[in-house]
């Protein structure tokens, strides 16, 4: 299923539900300003000390590759409008280097959906890969949102 369509409740969400967000080109400049702000690892800033590292050459921060996979999942309005935030990630995983000139995609699964204590709201969990251009895994996780019900009025 495409994301995209906006409106989205808990109530709407079904386990084995599956989402595809576009994608995002990392650049050579992108991954320096992000590890000068918050990762400041040499294989992440210097191109040529990162020849020499076991990259083999420049490599975007994990971080920032998390952050793109969040930006991306948002922009793809996966959550819709009843997305009240998270509770936090299980299994992150980095599998593969992401370098300038890949693009990520990613794919969502909802994996369980566990009605809240909260009559306004449920949890979920979903699993996301991002994988580049080759179809090869770079990050794996599960995200654990809060998702508002249907409100009464819609």
């Amino acid at each position: 299923m495409q994301a995209g369509d906006s409106g989205r409740w808990f109530d709407d969400f079904r386990v084995g539900q599956r989402f595809e967000t576009d994608g995002y080109t990392f650049t050579e400049s992108g991954i320096i300003d992000f590890a000068l702000q918050y990762d400041p690892q040499y294989f992440h800033l210097d191109r040529e000390r990162a020849v020499e590292s076991i990259y083999g050459g420049l490599i975007a921060s994990g971080f920032h590759t998390l952050a793109v996979v969040f930006r991306l999942i948002v922009q793809a309005r996966v959550f819709g409008p009843g997305n009240m935030g998270g509770k936090g990630m299980d299994d992150l995983r980095w599998q593969r280097a992401v370098r300038p000139g890949d693009t990520i995609r990613v794919t969502c699964e909802v994996l369980e959906l566990l009605p809240s204590s909260r009559p306004d709201r449920g949890n979920m969990r979903m699993s996301f890969r991002a994988r580049n251009q080759y179809n090869e895994t770079a990050l794996t996780g599960v995200l654990m949102p809060v998702i508002q019900r249907r409100p009464a009025s819609e």
